[in-house]
């Protein structure tokens, strides 16, 4: 596993577990960055700017730039600025989105009613109140936007919904379906994390705790996949879900290591 060129982590389960560095993390990356390895953090958080997720794996000791982040945020504001130039944003989420939507020169209103595109993250202040004004947008004719699918997000005690969760109750009250997805596994975060790291697919592995999301979005787009069981997804997720990554891992240490708990592609070294 240390003969890729390029490698994208996933951080929540697999580079940290709430404000914790997971066991293994610090030295593989440390290996791999003397190994002058192509390196990509790519997260679907929607409640952190670049520079907030920057600082916070600093202070975990992994020394990265804000260059080697990618976040489903910073995704969404490529994707304003690409496709929808003209986009007037009803957003439901947290301070971290209107900084970011900021960042890339994108309209926000908070009048549903004249709103095009009403775009959805994890957002812990969510209120009927919200919910009602999206689904005015919606039904007004605004696209609806996920900034990523994830059902539901890990906390230390537990769990709380997530963006797709939001988006399901606004996808019910309007009778409108999801527009696009922009975070992982989509097609367009890949086509942004390639762009970044110039190497080839093929020559990339993606490692990650979820199969849905991670694994997903490293098959779908020509990478090498690895399921690290130190989040949300484990074994019998596979056999769940019927995707079936490369490796699994119980620490990201394997990668630099001779052990393999598991190898779905024969002949894979």
């Amino acid at each position: 596993m240390n003969q890729f060129e390029g490698y994208l982590f996933d951080l929540d389960g697999t580079v940290y577990a709430g404000n914790s560095i997971l066991p293994g993390v610090l030295p593989t990356l440390n290996r791999l960055r003397e190994q002058e390895k192509s390196l990509l953090f790519v997260t679907n958080t929607t409640i952190r700017t670049i520079e907030e997720v920057q600082q916070r794996l600093e202070q975990l000791g992994v020394a990265c730039s804000e260059d080697e982040i990618m976040t489903a945020l910073s995704v969404a504001g490529l994707y304003f600025g690409e496709h929808e130039p003209g986009a007037k944003v009803f957003m439901i989420g947290e301070r971290a989105m209107k900084l970011e939507l900021e960042r890339y020169g994108v309209e926000t209103t908070e009048d549903a009613l004249s709103a095009t595109h009403v775009l959805v993250g994890l957002d812990r202040q969510f209120t009927y109140d919200k919910l009602t004004q999206g689904m005015n947008a919606l039904r007004n004719g605004a696209l609806l936007l996920a900034a990523n699918p994830d059902p539901f997000c890990p906390i230390d005690d537990g769990a709380i919904p997530d963006t797709w969760s939001l988006v399901k109750a606004l996808e019910t009250a309007s009778s409108r379906e999801t527009f696009k997805v922009i975070g992982k596994p989509s097609a367009y975060y890949a086509e942004k994390a390639f762009e970044k790291l110039s190497v080839d697919p093929g020559r990339c592995l993606m490692v990650g705790d979820r199969i849905e999301t991670d694994i997903r979005f490293g098959k779908a787009s020509g990478m090498y996949t690895a399921l690290v069981l130190t989040g949300a997804d484990s074994r019998k997720d596979i056999m769940l879900t019927g995707v079936e990554p490369d490796y699994v891992l119980a620490s990201l240490s394997e990668i630099i290591g001779e052990q393999r708990l598991y190898t779905g592609r024969s002949g894979t070294s």
